[in-house]
């Protein structure tokens, strides 16, 4: 066998046209021998048949051959016996495909095999009987049993050998099917009586190489004379039956004569088919020759029988015929629909025509019966194209949306033309796989939701929510917070977002006086690649609490110095003494203002109005009414709770400035003022101290530049610190806030007495900042020492008429411009450390060089006026009650938020929404900075002064 192989491995054929190849190869081959090299063949590359996960698909049929997809061949899987796989047909062929995906094709491939002489012809039986008289005469015919030869063509059988020849000799027929009927034909009579048995040999021979043989033993027994043999009226019938008949279904009757009489006249009927099926399908009647069906008899199988009819006498004559039976096609077989290839997903943005299934479907019927048509179910983005015979596609039809259907369910239906229609059909479950192909959408279009302020960092505002139509990682949504400002400030520092829950968190606490509302804008991104995203505008709205206590504009508090409002003892009921002016820069009724007086030196002279917060006279003045009153007012919001704040008005009922003064000089400073005023005197005096000895050092060193520093000095030391300070959120807006007048008010005051003069002193100029109606306007450095100049000449003594008139006074109604009022406390020996508001801002020059006494005398006096602004001015921003009587209307009011200045100081409160809040400076850094500022020009002396100046230089 081994050298059979050898010698037929090798091609016979091969040919290969629109994606067909042919092979031609022998059986028995072994296992693992070449075949083809299929990828030559089909010109394929083998990275493509490993991209392509080449593989072979047979159907139902057994896999004898196998693909190597490393060398692109194919190789014997298992042993193929011709004889087995095909029987008598020929040719004998293997028919399958090599299926390849991404993209989906497959190759018709046929693999030819060729027979070897591997059988040796045989005989069912293999021993013949015959009974034939000594009367049988010369030429008498005996039909033998044929031999059987699995193999084909050549080697299969090809003649038969008759020994001994003494009175027989062998006659073969050619029939119309290929095969020989064997006859044996009587040469020389017989005799009984010389020999009455014989023994033959019949022995069949095949064609190969080398020839192979089978033999039959033939024993004649010679009887007595029957010279009559049976004779077949018809020598071939003709029958047709339909496939899947009953059992016991009549094909046909044959029928032979026999003129002997007796026993040599009686005919018994016999088939004699020995190669095939046909004696398990059919049976006859020995005695009257009807033919029956006893098996299945299946068109798929065979169509068409040939049974061979003997009939004998007992006398041992015979006569032969056949029956060619034909087989009728029902339709019975339904399509056979087999998967070749499938995908159980596809992406939805999958371009019409893509390959999803191939489909070969096969009907065993013939005619009418084996003609099919497939179809799928409607109303599906799918198709089926036929691309070659009973081989089909399934393909995309139209778009696919996954978050329209995410499966389909495709029934695929193939049925024949048959009568009735046999179909069947098999169900393909398809997934649809995601593609981020939808962006996060949120339930709003824009959000809006409020917090109260003071709110505790890391509350939870609300949720922003977005969905997305996609799935699994391309449906996951992130949050993210787009970069803006608010006001100059991120809006990080104000609000985040929980990535995974869209949670809006308050980074800080809000104050509504600072930001009433603010706006960003979210987006929402989900996971896919690349990501799609969209965002949605929030709206943050703040809330107001009563967190700010009412803040006094006016009068200015201040401990080291007293401000009295001057009423003569001629004014009427209803005498407008002064008005208290008090802002709440709190919103809404947390805003409105309520005045009431909560203790006075004489309660039935003045009272408050309650929305205005106008002090007035209740009765008439008299003589008996004391100098000296001091008012103590309570400013109340309309809060929950309510927040307040009193303010102290002392009060001169006098007709004249030196009855003001003899008892104004007896006011005393608070024990609390003292103390702060100690204090940073005490470290004002260290640090001057330090930075003295450092400047002793410094001149020691450098000697020959200590000249030109003290210049410098000089030059520069005219002016004052100008220690800014801003009240929170107001600022300079140009004359567009709530008050819209510059209204100035100074204090000028001593630092070490208790005894003081009062001056009054009426500046020359309104301010360094120009009183137009819109607060806007501000004079350049050239007009204010120009002013200064003019101030310096215009100075006077005070007028005798030191009263004011009603329109005169800070508060009432009527068009004016509003001259400063001063009260100036000066010590009896000593010159006011203070100039005119000009000079106070650092406009004026030294009048002569300072000496050190006067140096440290102005250091202690800064020092003293960074500790009253500090005390004075607390926390809060700066407005204005509109509640005022008509009489008092906001065009009078002068605007607080345009220039305040600190009483005693040169320090300007500039407020500005814009800007953060900027608090004053330590003590410790204002005193430093005082050292580095020569002392301000000394103010002109009062009368008072100038006496008690004279008294002390005396002594």
């Amino acid at each position: 066998m081994a050298r059979q192989v050898l010698l037929f491995i090798w091609f016979l054929s091969l040919s290969s046209a629109l994606g067909q190849v042919s092979y031609s190869i022998p059986e028995e081959m072994a296992k693992g021998s070449l075949v083809g090299n299929i990828a030559q063949d089909l010109g394929l590359d083998l990275k493509r048949l490993k991209s392509g996960k080449a593989r072979i698909y047979t159907g139902d049929s057994a896999e004898y051959i196998e693909l190597n997809k490393e060398r692109g061949v194919l190789l014997i899987k298992e042993r193929i016996d011709r004889e087995a796989l095909c029987g008598q047909t020929t040719p004998c062929a293997l028919h399958f495909q090599i299926i390849l995906e991404n993209p989906m094709e497959f190759y018709s491939v046929t693999v030819e095999v060729t027979d070897v002489n591997d059988h040796s012809p045989s005989f069912k039986r293999t021993e013949m009987k015959f009974r034939i008289s000594e009367s049988a005469a010369a030429g008498a015919v005996f039909v033998l049993e044929r031999a059987m030869d699995l193999d084909v063509g050549t080697n299969g059988l090809q003649t038969y050998i008759l020994k001994p020849t003494d009175n027989f000799s062998l006659k073969l027929q050619s029939q119309a099917d290929g095969s020989r009927l064997v006859e044996m034909v009587l040469q020389k009579p017989l005799d009984r009586e010389r020999q009455e048995h014989l023994s033959l040999v019949l022995t069949a021979i095949d064609g190969g190489d080398p020839q192979l043989s089978g033999t039959a033993q033939i024993h004649i027994t010679v009887l007595d004379a029957n010279d009559n043999a049976p004779v077949f009226m018809l020598k071939v019938h003709k029958a047709s039956i339909t496939e899947n008949a009953l059992k016991g279904t009549v094909v046909t009757t044959v029928s032979a004569s026999d003129l002997d009489e007796g026993s040599n006249g009686k005919i018994a009927y016999a088939i004699k088919n020995t190669l095939d099926s046909v004696p398990e399908l059919f049976e006859i009647n020995e005695t009257n020759g009807e033919v029956r069906v006893t098996g299945n008899i299946d068109y798929e199988k065979a169509r068409h029988y040939q049974i061979h009819i003997q009939a004998s006498d007992d006398g041992g004559l015979t006569d032969s015929c056949k029956i060619d039976v034909d087989v009728i096609d029902i339709n019975d077989n339904k399509p056979l629909i087999n998967i070749m290839s499938k995908l159980t997903a596809i992406s939805e943005n999958s371009h019409p025509g893509t390959v999803v299934t191939m489909i070969n479907a096969q009907d065993p019927d013939a005619g009418e019966n084996g003609k099919m048509f497939c179809s799928v179910n409607e109303n599906i983005p799918f198709t089926l194209k036929s691309t070659n015979a009973n081989f089909f596609s399934l393909v995309t039809d139209g778009d696919l949306d996954r978050e329209r259907e995410s499966e389909y369910n495709i029934s695929v239906t193939c049925a024949d033309e048959g009568v009735p229609s046999l179909s069947s059909s098999i169900t393909l479950s398809l997934q649809i796989s995601d593609v981020n192909d939808n962006a996060p959408v949120f339930d709003k279009s824009s959000y809006e939701a409020s917090v109260q302020e003071n709110n505790t960092p890391g509350l939870s505002i609300f949720t922003v929510r977005a969905r997305d139509a996609d799935f699994n990682q391309n449906a996951r949504v992130s949050y993210i917070l787009e970069d803006s400002s608010v006001n100059g400030v991120p809006v990080s520092s104000l609000v985040s977002v929980s990535a995974d829950s869209g949670v809006i968190h308050a980074v800080r606490s809000f104050d509504y006086e600072q930001i009433k509302d603010f706006k960003f804008r979210v987006k929402a991104q989900d996971g896919g690649s690349p990501p799609l995203s969209s965002n949605v505008s929030v709206k943050i709205r703040i809330q107001d609490q009563n967190d700010n206590a009412p803040q006094v504009l006016y009068p200015v508090q201040s401990g080291a110095s007293v401000v009295a409002e001057i009423v003569p003892r001629s004014a009427d009921v209803g005498y407008l003494v002064t008005k208290v002016v008090a802002v709440d820069v709190d919103s809404g009724q947390n805003a409105w203002l309520s005045y009431k007086l909560q203790k006075a030196t004489d309660r039935a002279l003045f009272e408050v109005g309650l929305q205005n917060g106008e002090i007035r006279t209740v009765r008439q003045v008299t003589d008996k009414d004391a100098v000296k009153q001091r008012l103590t007012v309570v400013v109340e919001d309309n809060g929950q709770p309510s927040r307040s704040a009193t303010v102290n008005v002392n009060v001169a009922v006098a007709d004249s400035f030196p009855e003001v003064l003899s008892e104004f000089t007896d006011f005393t400073h608070d024990k609390d003022y003292n103390d702060n005023l100690t204090f940073y005197l005490v470290l004002a005096l260290a640090v001057v101290s330090f930075l003295f000895i450092v400047s002793i050092i410094a001149i020691l060193s450098v000697k020959c530049y200590r000249w030109r520093r003290e210049r410098m000095f000089y030059k520069s030391g005219a002016n004052l610190p100008v220690i800014p300070y801003y009240p929170p959120l107001y600022a300079d807006v140009g004359g567009t806030g709530t008050l819209q007048h510059v209204y100035n008010y100074e204090v000028c005051r001593t630092t070490d007495t208790r005894k003081s003069d009062l001056k009054y002193d009426r500046p020359c100029t309104e301010s360094i900042i120009s009183l137009d109606t819109s607060g806007t306007q501000t004079l350049t450095h050239a007009q204010r020492e120009r002013l200064n100049f003019d101030c310096d000449d215009q100075q006077k003594p005070p007028s005798a008429d030191w009263r004011f008139t009603q329109n005169q006074r800070p508060g009432p109604s009527g068009s004016f411009k509003f001259q400063s009022t001063n009260v100036r406390w000066t010590p009896p020996s000593r010159l006011r450390a203070a100039a005119t508001p000009e000079v106070a801002v650092g406009t004026g020059p030294w009048p002569n060089p300072p000496t050190e006494a006067e140096q440290l005398q102005a250091l202690m006096a800064a020092a003293n006026e960074v500790s009253e602004a500090t005390n004075t001015l607390g926390p809060g921003t700066m407005g204005l009650s509109t509640r005022y009587s008509p009489q008092f209307t906001l065009q009078h009011v002068p605007d607080y938020r345009q220039n305040v200045y600190i009483p005693g100081s040169t320090a300007t409160l500039t407020s500005n929404q814009q800007q953060p809040q900027q608090a004053l400076p330590p003590p410790q850094v204002a005193a430093a900075t005082a050292v580095a500022q020569p002392e301000p020009p000394k103010a002109a002396q009062t009368p008072a002064s100038k006496k008690k100046s004279t008294k002390k230089e005396k002594k």
